[in-house]
């Protein structure tokens, strides 16, 4: 199913939902967010809006098609012109952006996944960074009976993974400063980076050797080697992890693992050659 279909789908349960709730919550709160999202809908169709088109469009009062606008524009997802149309603003544009780019990375980094966990027979992760944290976007578990469970969707710090740390290595000190303007880094366990003069030696040490690691960093028991994809512009779009028990995380398959790693990364880089 197309994303635009399945959004407008979503508009109308949303619009549905307007009776009280079985807690004696008022359903003029759903009404309002359907209403809006129906607006931003409607910018799929015309390049331009004006009030009394959002008006007649939502059924609404011209003070009610004002407010739901002017909402809109507050958080960057409308922007208002000269003549005073209302057209998409950068928020909508930047969203809709982030969700190709990462729907992009997924399918071509799905084939790498799926050699390496082949290959190793561990689990594979593929994240992006979002600020100083990692996002798991997709997986393929192991199915031995002691593996790494797959965390697609969780968000994790970056410090404390090999994926979030050569991510990190691919930025520069200023950047890297401005994610970590707090005096202790986030942890997750008591192997956990908790300094930013600790992480940028190890981002250093990444930058040098070309690959992260984590040895139960982010959990107790778990290992896990790391490589950064990069586009292009030679900047870093996503990170895969091939993620062990720390038991079977020996020297010699570390780095078999690394060898692979950084095949991986320069087929990668090669299809934008």
């Amino acid at each position: 199913m197309a994303l635009d279909v399945w959004f407008a789908e979503r508009v109308n349960l949303l619009d549905e939902k307007t009776e009280p709730s079985d807690t004696g919550s008022p359903g003029y709160p759903i009404s309002s967010v359907g209403n809006a999202l129906r607006l931003l809908v409607l910018f799929r169709e015309k390049q331009s809006v004006r009030l009394v088109e959002a008006r007649d469009y939502l059924g609404v009062s011209h003070s009610t098609a004002h407010r739901l606008l002017a909402m809109l524009i507050q958080y960057g997802f409308v922007r208002q012109d000269a003549s005073r149309a209302y057209r998409p603003g950068p928020m909508l544009v930047e969203i809709g952006l982030a969700v190709i780019q990462k729907m992009d990375v997924r399918a071509q980094a799905r084939p790498f996944l799926e050699t390496l966990a082949k290959e190793f027979a561990e689990t594979v992760h593929l994240t992006v960074l979002e600020g100083n944290l990692v996002r798991y976007i997709d997986a393929l578990e192991s199915d031995r009976t002691l593996r790494v469970a797959v965390r697609t969707g969780q968000l994790l710090p970056a410090n404390c993974t090999s994926a979030g740390k050569a991510l990190l290595a691919e930025l520069n000190r200023d950047q890297v400063r401005a994610l970590y303007p707090m005096k202790h880094l986030p942890s997750q366990t008591s192997h956990s980076l908790t300094s930013i003069e600790a992480l940028e030696q190890e981002l250093e040490k990444i930058r040098e050797q070309g690959y992260a690691t984590n040895r139960e960093e982010s959990e107790e028991g778990v290992g896990s080697v790391a490589i950064a994809l990069v586009n292009a512009a030679q900047r870093p779009i996503a990170a895969i992890a091939v993620a062990v028990p720390i038991n079977r995380l020996t020297p010699n398959v570390r780095a078999s693992i690394i060898g692979a790693l950084k095949k991986v990364r320069q087929e990668f880089q090669a299809h934008f050659d």
